[in-house]
């Protein structure tokens, strides 16, 4: 239907054109315009005449004047989208000069010319052989010609006009950013923008009505409308829920000739999202949420949760929750799930069914983001309560205390009593409860407990200065189940006073000897293992042994410290180095405890300014030693003297040489020994006298690394590191000796 409406417009402008030629070339008929060469051309509906004027001088001066010539152009324009069986025909060229005889030659050339525009050479009728489209070239710029056949003389001079394709309504709108994509908010007011859509013709829009576009709205109505010259979408109804629908798709129309019937239209896709807004307040599906939690649960177990459900998205749809109201307030705490979003309730303190079987708590879940357009829609809350039940369950025993402290007196025999603890059962049934120290609580067992009534006694007397505190654990075991419960017993073991007082740090004094008499040579002070905190307090004598003695003397300083003093002068170390001076010391502790302790003095040497130089009874290096060259020189004397020596003692051995030499022979020498005993037994033993004879050589080779004897001349080689060595073997071993004799 579209084509078969396009053909019969176009057909209908062709008729149009005609109809012009025809009135054109009648009104040329009647006559031309003449215009000189100074006012060029002049247009006229239908043709165009051109004339030019001319003078020429001859030879004697007579002016020669030149007939007019012009052209007339019969067609300026030709309809786009022709599709005739015949050339269109465009236009006439005409020279006022022609008279038909045919020796004028019409050229044409410029856009087009020869291919789409041809011209009668003879007549100057311009064709247009092919289809034109506006759109592609709007207008042709062509150049044209008379000249004479016979010479190709011209006889004007060109002259260029326009051929301007006539526009036709053969273009429909396009969208040509479609499909569309927008959103508006939802429950937005009528008439709210949503987004503006534009289309474009191709066609002409200075002539007529091809390109004036009319918008409208083919899908999507009630709830979008269109501006039908701008191309504006609004919203058309009000109230519009995005929980209801979220999405439309709308489709909008642009329609040319100014909308009206035979008009080209284009159409486009529109999808439209309403965004959120905070209209919708939280509500909780039930209004009583039963939960149970059992007795023996700890806190921070999880007892349920609930859900408010909000349509709306983002925060918008957030929820916040909190308990408000009921008796289990500061027994349950509540916090939001961040991934589910739900309400968790949980346990905060421990329940006890026998106590309390059921509480309530009254939930609210609001929206923290609210719209304040939306106020008046409010409030923006709900309310639920929730029943939480306490279940009974076998529970363990309970202590009465979280933990126990005792004390208990050191030293206290077996079998003293520390203390008590007693658990019990919580439950209806009461079941009777027994007790126990496990073993690894009370390593050594120092502690034992009566299963039955958790009293706790010694086994063993305790020390505190070995232990002052002893940390078991006592477990409680209701009968018949196996469920155990413990506690922590903390037992103190007072102090008794048990410890004598001693020496507080080393009992060693050092005295010069020429100390004077009535000078302090020490402050002694004392420590007791026994606790005695502030009120410890000890007091020092002399033994009883030495009190008079005329050497040292004690004073008590009633600060728990004591003095010792000189009493004479004249010590010497040579005499007696050490003495020793018994101290006995007392506490203050109940029953008072005693040691007697014994301070040791010795004897120094002393330099001018009582620096002690040494306290020992050997003879001790003056601090001005000797250099070490000096001492070189003594160790190589000791060492020659030690060298002639043991020349002295070789050489004299080779003088005791023999100076007969026996012929070897092989000679015997027996030692008998006859042993004769009552009853005339007699026991006879014969020994080899050489067996006994001591090998010369044996003892050279004994002595070999460090003593040579070469033929009759003794090379010695000494070591100082070695000579004690050599000097030992030589004086201890018995087969050297005689060597040395």
């Amino acid at each position: 239907m579209r084509r078969e409406g396009l053909g019969l417009l176009r057909a209908f402008l062709v008729l149009v054109g005609v109809s012009a030629l025809c009135s054109v070339a009648l009104g040329t008929r009647k006559g031309n315009t003449s215009l000189d060469q100074r006012s060029h051309r002049h247009r006229h509906p239908g043709h165009v005449s051109l004339h030019r004027h001319r003078q020429r001088t001859g030879k004697e001066g007579q002016v020669l004047h030149r007939s007019k010539r012009g052209w007339v152009w019969n067609q300026f324009f030709v309809i786009e989208e022709y599709t005739g069986p015949d050339p269109v025909l465009v236009g006439r060229l005409h020279s006022d000069v022609d008279s038909g005889d045919g020796n004028i030659k019409y050229i044409l050339s410029g856009e087009g010319a020869g291919t789409i525009f041809v011209i009668d050479d003879k007549t100057g009728n311009i064709h247009a052989t092919k289809t034109l489209d506006r759109e592609e070239q709007a207008q042709y710029t062509l150049t044209a010609q008379a000249v004479a056949r016979d010479t190709n003389k011209p006889l004007e001079p060109p002259s260029e006009f326009i051929v301007k394709v006539q526009d036709i309504n053969d273009n429909p709108p396009e969208f040509l950013h479609g499909p569309y994509y927008a959103s508006v908010p939802e429950m937005s007011n009528v008439g709210t923008s949503v987004m503006q859509v534009t289309a474009t013709d191709a066609d002409d829009p200075t002539y007529g009505n091809s390109a004036r576009l009319v918008y409208s709205i083919l899908q999507g109505q009630p709830y979008f409308s269109v501006e039908p010259q701008t191309g504006i979408i609004r919203t058309a109804l009000p109230s519009m829920d995005r929980e209801a629908r979220q999405e439309y798709d709308v489709v909008i129309q642009a329609k040319d000739m100014g909308g009206h019937m035979g008009g080209l239209s284009g159409t486009t896709e529109v999808k439209i999202t309403l965004t959120d807004v905070n209209d919708n307040p939280p509500k909780f599906p039930q209004s009583v949420y039963p939960m149970s939690i059992s007795e023996d649960k700890v806190p921070g177990e999880e007892v349920g949760r609930l859900k408010a459900k909000d349509p709306d998205l983002g925060d918008n749809g957030l929820v916040k929750y909190n308990i408000i109201d009921g008796d289990g307030m500061g027994i349950f705490e509540l916090s939001t799930d961040s991934e589910t979003r739900e309400a968790v309730i949980k346990l905060k303190k421990t329940v006890d069914y026998e106590t309390k079987r059921l509480y309530t708590l009254k939930v609210e879940g609001s929206n923290p983001h609210v719209d304040p357009q939306f106020l008046a829609w409010g409030p923006y809350k709900d309310e639920a309560t929730i029943k939480i039940s306490v279940e009974d369950a076998d529970e363990p025993p309970v202590f009465i205390a979280h933990s126990y402290t005792f004390e208990v007196e050191e030293n206290a025999p077996e079998g003293t009593l520390v203390g008590r603890v007693h658990a019990k059962d919580t439950d209806v049934a009461n079941n009777p409860v027994s007790y126990r120290i496990p073993q690894y609580t009370d390593v050594e067992q120092f502690f034992s407990i009566n299963p039955e009534d958790g009293m706790i006694t010694t086994t063993r007397p305790l020390d505190r200065e070995t232990q002052a505190w002893h940390n078991i654990s006592v477990s409680a075991k209701e009968t018949g189940t196996h469920q155990i419960t413990k506690v922590r017993v903390n037992i103190k073991v007072k102090d008794v006073n048990d410890n004598a007082p001693e020496f507080a740090t080393n009992n060693e004094v050092l005295m010069c000897e020429t100390i004077a008499p009535g000078k302090l040579i020490e402050t002694v002070s004392a420590v007791d293992k026994d606790e005695m905190a502030n009120r410890q307090h000890f007091t020092f004598s002399l033994a009883p042994e030495v009190a008079h003695n005329h050497n040292f003397s004690l004073k008590d300083n009633r600060d728990s410290t004591a003095s010792i003093y000189v009493l004479r002068k004249g010590f010497s170390r040579l005499t007696q180095d050490v003495y020793f001076l018994p101290v006995e010391i007392n506490d203050n502790g109940f029953p008072a405890m005693s040691s007697t302790n014994t301070l040791t003095i010795r004897v120094c040497s002393c330099d001018s300014k009582d620096t002690i130089l040494s306290c020992n009874v050997e003879p001790y290096v003056l601090p001005a030693g000797l250099s070490t060259g000096a001492l070189i020189a003594i160790l190589a004397c000791i060492v020659i003297l030690l060298a002639i020596v043991v020349l002295f003692v070789a050489l004299r051995r080779q003088k005791k040489e023999p100076l007969i030499v026996f012929e070897e022979e092989d000679i015997r020498e027996n030692i008998i020994t006859y042993d004769d005993e009552g009853g005339g037994e007699e026991d006879t033993e014969a020994f080899d006298i050489a067996t006994l004879q001591v090998d010369f050589k044996m003892c050279s080779t004994f002595i070999h690394p460090n003593l040579f004897f070469y033929k009759k001349y003794l090379t010695v080689y000494f070591s100082s590191v070695w000579l004690p060595l050599v000097l030992y073997f030589m004086l201890i071993e018995k087969q050297c000796t005689i060597l040395l004799l």
